[in-house]
């Protein structure tokens, strides 16, 4: 019951357009697996309507966020068909709540993930990304739990235009600057994500399998930040320069009225 609790603030949060008070007083600050039983349940109404899975996203990859959670390991949540925005000329502020952004490498993979070891064979090519990170609990006021069970804090993506295979690009050595405007407000690495990117693919890898839902061909994967996430108003222009897999932008539609 706890569950479906948990799940019905959250989707009533994303039906309204309204944040919600968090839910860790329905699951308390550690249980991962209540946590993550809220993100299924969401997910399967989420299958039931329609959508369609196209992949994963990784969080708290940061050794800093980490400490702030007080949590030694990442966390996932799942990517649906649309919150690719790729394809669009601005990035639609009406779908959100209180955005973020954040700037991070995005693996596309060509095999199924079968031995997390071998992630890395997976991986069709790699691209530049902006993960448009929201919450549906109000103020940002979260947990481990209240952000696991809001499907690790997901909002939208973009991917940029420039793919290089893992042979032509080592992930762990790109450099990234983040800017909204013209104003450079973000920086980070490869190296900021787990030490390398490759290793949140095998942890994700190893942790879908736990699930018995592993990463398939075709899928994108959201590695996670390679620096701080910023504020993503509407009207806000958000540019990122990831290594040699260059830009990735994104403009933020003025909200409409509801």
């Amino acid at each position: 019951m706890t569950v479906q609790e948990a799940a019905e603030r959250l989707a009533g949060a994303s039906a309204s357009g309204s944040p919600v008070a968090p839910v860790r007083d329905l699951l308390g600050t550690t249980d991962l697996d209540a946590a993550y039983a809220v993100q299924q349940e969401l997910t399967r109404r989420r299958l039931a309507g329609g959508a369609v899975v196209t992949g994963r996203k990784i969080g708290l990859t940061s050794p800093a966020v980490q400490a702030q959670l007080g949590v030694d390991q990442p966390d996932f949540g799942v990517l649906f068909a649309d919150m690719d925005v790729s394809a669009l000329a601005e990035v639609p502020s009406e779908r959100l709540l209180q955005p973020k952004a954040e700037a991070e490498i995005a693996f596309v993979l060509r095999a199924d993930v079968t031995d997390p070891a071998r992630a890395r064979d997976a991986v069709a090519y790699a691209v530049a990304a902006l993960e448009i990170v929201d919450s549906r609990i109000a103020d940002w006021d979260i947990s481990l739990t209240d952000t696991v069970a809001d499907n690790a804090s997901s909002g939208l993506y973009v991917l940029g235009g420039r793919r290089l295979t893992l042979d032509e690009f080592e992930p762990r050595e790109a450099d990234m600057r983040l800017y909204a405007g013209d104003v450079l407000v973000s920086e980070g690495s490869g190296a900021a994500c787990l030490g390398d990117p490759l290793n949140a693919l095998e942890w994700l890898a190893r942790t879908a399998l736990a699930f018995g839902e592993p990463l398939r061909a075709g899928q994108v994967v959201l590695s996670g930040a390679l620096g701080p996430m910023v504020p993503a108003p509407p009207g806000t222009r958000i540019r990122a320069e990831v290594g040699a897999l260059g830009e990735v932008t994104a403009v933020f539609s003025e909200k409409r009225d509801a």
